[in-house]
């Protein structure tokens, strides 16, 4: 059976300091960035609106914080 990212249990033990994500996006506020589209699901772009909202970020920075994280642990394990 397949194992999706937003079922590992893992991803229930990150931590993000709201105050460092706001002074991060401060420092990146002239940097370029791509725009993208990603469909989510309903209940799964709820949950992350949530998840933001509980740590006082807005929930596109969230996302982009979890995709680095992801991209830096696969790059770990390689």
């Amino acid at each position: 059976m397949k194992k999706y990212a937003k079922r590992l249990k893992e991803y229930d033990k990150i931590e993000f300091d709201p105050k460092e994500i706001i002074e991060g996006m401060s420092r990146l506020k002239g940097a370029r960035r791509k725009p993208t589209s990603v469909a989510l699901e309903d209940e799964l772009l709820k949950e992350l609106k949530e998840l933001a909202q509980k740590r006082g970020v807005p929930y596109q920075v969230l996302m982009r914080l979890l995709i680095a994280d992801g991209v830096k642990r696969l790059k770990d394990a390689a």
